[in-house]
């Protein structure tokens, strides 16, 4: 069953894929990362891939109803092993929190 929420904040998570283990990154990020994270009441957005550029490859964005979601998923003892397993597959990691806007956002 799909939750309708009205988005307030994004997540944002900009990070390169490791090359030669992106099978592995993508089987974590679908079967792990992203059901654990909705689990947390953060919900995939939408995800970009840059082709070109001096930007990071891949920016995943999560959407929230309130501020308060967020950062109690991210002092979570689930959200840290997420991450950290996350940084095994990515270099160049960042992570942001903003105001939701439909579209890009840097």
């Amino acid at each position: 069953m799909t939750k309708h929420i009205v988005p307030r904040y994004k997540l944002v998570l900009c990070y390169d894929p490791k090359p030669g283990q992106l099978e592995t990154y993508y089987n974590f990020v679908m079967n792990e990362l992203v059901p654990a994270v909705q689990e947390m009441e953060l919900y995939m957005f939408e995800v970009y891939h840059t082709l070109w550029g001096d930007f990071p490859h891949r920016q995943a964005e999560f959407v929230a109803e309130d501020l308060a979601i967020i950062h109690t998923a991210l002092e979570s003892d689930t959200w840290q092993t997420l991450e950290q397993t996350l940084m095994q597959y990515v270099t160049k990691y960042r992570r942001k929190i903003i105001p939701f806007r439909r579209g890009f956002q840097l």
